[in-house]
């Protein structure tokens, strides 16, 4: 096969698959659809997903690391906020540290209800994550 065979061949290989990916991705509904999980329950339909924390075990004032993924704070009875757990710093998991958010590699410090950055090293905020309130659970948006 000659050189410009190879990239022929390559190159609709790549096109396939871009087409398929489009395919994939392509929605045929405005309404979202429900959270489920990957895994089937014992009846074989998906299972729900779980919240991310329960309201119960998450008092006013406080903070939750959820998988290491997702910092929650609790800032009323009735209202949470969530942001990504990774320092914009370099990428190191930060984690509730009394009323902020500290980050165990540089030192770095963000506001728990903001995620704004408090001290340094980091100069950019936590990025914020969309949850809301449902039964009693607090889920990704």
């Amino acid at each position: 096969m000659t050189e410009l065979d190879r990239r022929t061949v390559l190159a609709a290989a790549c096109a396939g698959c871009a087409g398929l990916a489009l395919t994939a991705c392509g929605g045929g509904s405005d309404s979202p659809a429900p959270a489920l999980a990957e895994s089937p329950s014992a009846g074989g339909s998906p299972a729900p997903i779980p919240p991310l924390v329960s309201l119960a075990d998450l008092p006013v004032g406080t903070s939750a690391s959820v998988r290491g993924r997702v910092i929650v704070t609790r800032t009323s009875q009735t209202d949470v906020v969530a942001f990504s757990a990774i320092c914009t710093h370099q990428g190191c998991t930060v984690e509730p540290d009394k009323s902020s958010l500290g980050c165990p590699c540089h030192g770095s410090s963000y506001d728990s209800r903001t995620g704004a950055v408090l001290g340094g090293p980091a100069s950019r905020p936590l990025e914020a994550v969309a949850v809301l309130i449902r039964d009693g659970g607090v889920y990704r948006a």
